[in-house]
């Protein structure tokens, strides 16, 4: 990142004495404050020009401070649940100067990860896996009898989330210390949905229970034996707290519980987690916080500035301004869904925990009955969707590609065993970019692929994706759509073929090389042809419109004239279209026609921009002109 950073810091500039981990604990009680606004004033300032995840990371200043004052790095093992709150951990082990190149490539990550600090205990990206790495990392600690403390913080949203409550039921049997810090701002990335919300409710409002419970404390414990009169009174089903607290669904687990505690006063934060260390089971210290403390514009739409590109701090606004289309697929996805629950009441709309995210928000507000947000819960928002399909509706479960993979299960046997109707709108599929790893969408066809009674369509462009959406919602069966993030390509408009089912596109027909590319890969293909027949070439191109079931009949047409079979797709290698239609040109005998086929590798996609990584893994336009060449040259010498 070539633009200066400028950090506008209070005067005393604490933050430049913390340089590595633990420098924290040189820091005087007093200058605590002051730290905490120097801390904001750098993430606003740097997220400003970079991007990156502002509102979660404002409201956990203190909570890291807390736990970075009481714990000792990289000997204690703190786990963050999502990670992308974990700036200020980051900021306070070291990291500061790598904020200039936040998630770009080769920079400082937007997440946890052990291979850029040893401070990082566990790499993360999505949600609700904390608590069982946690309790991991204490098993394995106890089982090698070494000694030092492991925290998770995980968010109230992420409690939606089925696994979270899977681990907090083994972490009730723990006979040793483990301390779960249960950050509760009453949002997830948009506003917190469900029984937990609810009951978390309940809890943050409970300030007259906490002070009736010291009260009682105080006055018993002048008495004779009035300590062991508290003891029993903490350790009894039938305490107190359940005058005030319904259900004491923590402690009725077998978990300990501290809270609720205000989680942007130091003070109380380290007097919780130093008294949770001590005990000898799992704690969990429920904390109130403000997502997006300390930048108003944050505080009053945190949404907003969950993720955000580069800012202008004084107005907010973002700063890019595209000069292409700037409706996204999101977008023309949301207008197009809503158009067709305006005819058909069946409709019914499905997010896990993400209705802005993928476009809902709209059809939210016009349909509240026919829409369902089931928390962060993507297993049980498939199958919840297949109940629906059963019971005579038309559900459409609008999730990220990165997501959808946690509900491989469910899509396998209770979707398609029984050939369930269910539309799978899957958003973000293919490289996204600064995000990294844990949410390039870029595994789905190869999944999706192994299962049967599963179509799997990909739009060539904006119109396309209307059609095929008014398609899917129609379809007897499991129907999947991906498309990518950004940008609605509206390119190819000349060509509007009605959408048939299995049938491919055919764009252009000539002979020699033949192009078959799907979703936005049509658009690269499409300028490989022109830069192909520029130098002569003759060259096809199919819109495959259909990956699963592909066009054989089209393809068998086609292949007595083309020498060269190029597959071009935003996938994994492995179980993609690519290696469909080599399987295909096997089992028919097809040796004459040689595949090339253009697809990411078999790995995991770091962070950067995606036309970069685009070019840096060989799929943009000029790199498969090339690739095709260099092919062309080697058979020709054959």
């Amino acid at each position: 990142m070539e633009e200066k950073i400028k950090v506008a810091l209070t005067a005393s500039n604490i933050l430049n004495n913390i340089n590595k981990p633990n420098d924290i604990k040189k820091v005087s009680a007093n200058e605590y404050s002051a730290l905490a606004t120097e801390i904001r004033e750098f993430l606003i300032s740097n997220i400003s020009v970079t991007g990156g995840h502002l509102a979660s990371n404002l409201g956990v200043v203190e909570l890291t401070m807390a736990l970075h004052l009481s714990l000792n790095f990289p000997e204690d093992r703190l786990v963050w649940d999502v990670g992308h709150q974990a700036y200020t951990h980051k900021i306070l082990t070291g990291r500061k100067e790598g904020f200039r190149k936040l998630r770009t490539y080769e920079g400082l990550s937007g997440f946890p990860k052990i291979k850029e600090s040893d401070c990082d205990a566990f790499d993360t990206g999505h949600s609700s896996t904390s608590i069982s790495a946690a309790l991991g990392l204490a098993k394995a600690r106890d089982l090698q009898k070494e000694n030092y403390n492991v925290f998770a913080v995980i968010g109230d949203g992420a409690l939606s989330g089925g696994m979270s409550f899977e681990a907090l039921n083994n972490a009730a049997r723990l006979q040793s210390n483990m301390v779960i810090i249960l950050n509760d701002n009453n949002m997830s990335i948009n506003e917190n949905v469900g029984g937990m919300a609810t009951y978390l409710g309940k809890v943050r409002t409970s300030v007259k229970y906490n002070g009736f419970k010291e009260g009682i404390e105080r006055a018993l414990s002048t008495l004779p034996k009035g300590k062991s009169v508290i003891d029993r009174l903490r350790r009894s089903k039938d305490s107190i707290k359940r005058l005030f607290i319904p259900g004491m669904l923590f402690e009725d687990m077998g978990l300990t519980y501290i809270g609720p505690i205000d989680g942007h006063n130091i003070e109380q934060l380290l007097s919780a987690i130093n008294s949770a260390k001590n005990m000898k089971e799992a704690v969990i210290i429920h904390v109130i916080t403000k997502k997006g403390k300390g930048y108003k514009l944050a505080e009053k739409n945190p949404s907003k500035y969950h993720g955000i590109d580069p800012f202008i701090i004084e107005t907010g606004e973002v700063k890019k301004k595209s000069t292409k289309s700037t409706i996204s697929y999101t977008d023309k996805f949301a207008k197009t869904l809503v158009s067709l629950a305006e005819k058909d009441e069946k409709i019914v709309a499905i997010t896990a925990a993400m209705p802005s995210g993928t476009g809902l928000i709209k059809f939210a507000k016009r349909y509240p009955k026919r829409f369902f947000d089931v928390g962060i819960a993507e297993e049980h928002a498939v199958t919840f969707a297949a109940g629906l399909a059963v019971g005579g509706m038309k559900p459409v479960v609008a999730i990220y590609s990165t997501f959808l993979q946690r509900a491989y299960d469910q899509l396998l046997h209770d979707v398609c065993i029984n050939s369930i109707p269910v539309v799978f709108a899957i958003d973000r599929a293919g490289i996204v970019g600064s995000d990294g790893e844990t949410h390039q969408g870029i595994f789905d066809i190869s999944y999706l692929l192994t299962m049967p009674n599963m179509t799997v369509m990909a739009p060539k462009n904006g119109q396309e994706f209307e059609d095929m959406l008014t398609f899917a919602v129609n379809h007897n069966g499991p129907i999947a759509i991906r498309y990518p993030r950004g940008r609605v390509y509206s390119g190819l408009g000349e060509f509007q073929a009605p959408i048939e089912y299995g049938k491919s596109e055919l764009l252009y027909s000539e002979k020699d090389i033949l192009l078959l590319a799907y979703g936005n890969m049509v658009e690269v293909a499409n300028d490989v042809r022109n830069s192909l027949k520029e130098q002569g070439y003759s060259v096809s191109l199919v819109n495959v419109r259909f990956v699963a079931p592909f066009d054989e009949e089209l393809l068998t047409k086609l292949l007595p004239t083309h020498k060269y079979v190029v597959t071009l797709e935003e996938n994994i290698n492995s179980g993609g279209f690519g290696q469909k239609i080599v399987g295909f040109l096997c089992k028919n005998n097809y040796n004459d026609n040689r595949c090339i086929r253009i697809s990411l590798p078999d790995a995991f996609i770091p962070q950067g921009d995606a036309d970069l990584l685009r070019r840096e893994y060989g799929i943009d336009a000029q790199s498969v002109v090339n690739k095709i060449l260099s092919e062309v040259e080697i058979s020709n010498r054959m």
